[in-house]
């Protein structure tokens, strides 16, 4: 007995319409879909679990000693605060506590009063205005107990368009989103073959010219056009060339060595991961343990917390984060030059073409 067709459709051929869905939904197609949906996943677990409880932990918060008496009373009651929101270190007076702010070294400083009740809490706004927010609100806490008070001085106050630090971390993530879809455009336009060889080479040029590009036109437009950022204008230009050229050549580098999903794991790393654990409107200080442990050695923590030291602190402090992108960049570059010593040592027959 002949088959049956397909009822409407003579001699047993699929409707033209099923057809051509069946030819575009391929099972690349669908394994693609399913890889953007656990990163589009992923990344909403990661901003709401970083952003819905913001608490400090260990904030560096310096304490002058006019009296051993006075200052034992201080670090006895910052000592009892719950949930351990600050970490006192002992200085000699309020210049040195300024030093230590400016220099980065804390967030910011108790100065007790050498007569009196009346005491002073330096905060620095440049680091996190939430984090300042909540220093003063603790410290005021201890003060209180003590049967003192405390007013607040913002020493190192943040820029009119920037007073949340929206504004830097905006600029930090559009330059990282610059340098990852620079790389992917690169690795989908490389007629679906890896970047090996001279491709590889053309390939880190391009990021790097791109890169150059990318760093000016960014300050150009978060300083000099709409002046929400401030800051050295060369060494933010430097920064932000840095920070593309390092998450571009991160995300050529894992494509080399796993195709399209190596472009699935960079977004893991600086999306998913990275833009959480950056901070933005919370600081690190701020975060929950794995956010706050993991935020600072990847490239957008890194961008940020360099911006904001170019910003408002004149540089100091921004030696670690630059060192770290240094790092990635590095190790991104000795990955392409990998892939491309390998690649040179195969025999001929045995490179094949690998699509993105």
């Amino acid at each position: 007995m002949p088959a049956q067709s397909p009822v409407g459709v003579p001699g047993g051929q699929s409707s033209p319409r099923f057809r051509g869905v069946g030819e575009c939904v391929s099972g690349r197609s669908v394994r693609l879909v399913l890889g953007v949906l656990v990163l589009q996943t992923a990344f909403v677990l990661s901003c709401v679990g970083a952003f819905r409880d913001p608490v400090p932990h260990r904030v560096p918060l310096a304490v002058t000693a006019p009296t051993t008496r006075i200052a034992d009373d201080a670090f006895y009651q910052l000592a009892l605060l719950p949930g351990e929101p600050v970490d006192p270190l002992r200085v000699g007076d309020e210049a040195a506590a300024l030093d230590r702010i400016h220099g980065r070294e804390v967030d910011g400083a108790l100065v007790l009063s050498r007569s009196g009740t009346a005491d002073l809490l330096l905060v620095a706004s440049g680091a996190g205005p939430l984090l300042a927010e909540e220093l003063a609100r603790h410290v005021t806490t201890a003060e209180r107990h003590q049967g003192r008070t405390v007013r607040v001085r913002d020493v190192v106050p943040v820029a009119p368009g920037d007073k949340r630090l929206l504004s830097s971390f905006s600029l930090v993530v559009g330059w990282c989103a610059g340098g990852v879809l620079c790389a992917s455009a690169q690795a989908y336009g490389a007629r679906r073959r890896r970047p090996a060889g001279l491709r590889a080479s053309s390939a880190m040029g391009v990021q790097l010219m791109y890169s150059v590009l990318a760093g000016l036109l960014g300050v150009l437009v978060a300083r000099t056009l709409l002046g929400a950022v401030p800051g050295n204008f060369w060494a933010l230009w430097a920064l932000g060339s840095l920070l593309v050229l390092t998450v571009g050549a991160l995300t050529l580098a894992l494509y080399e060595w796993a195709g399209a999903a190596g472009i699935g794991l960079a977004l893991l790393l600086v999306a998913v991961l990275g833009v959480p654990s950056a901070g933005g409107v919370y600081p690190t200080e701020l975060l929950p343990p794995f956010w706050r442990a993991v935020g600072p050695s990847l490239p957008p923590g890194a961008g940020l917390d360099a911006v904001d030291s170019i910003a408002y602190f004149r540089g100091a402090g921004a030696g670690g984060p630059l060192w770290t992108l240094l790092a990635w960049a590095g190790g991104a570059v000795v990955v392409l030059l990998g892939g491309v010593l390998v690649s040179r040592s195969r025999p001929p027959a045995a490179r094949v073409t690998r699509r993105p």
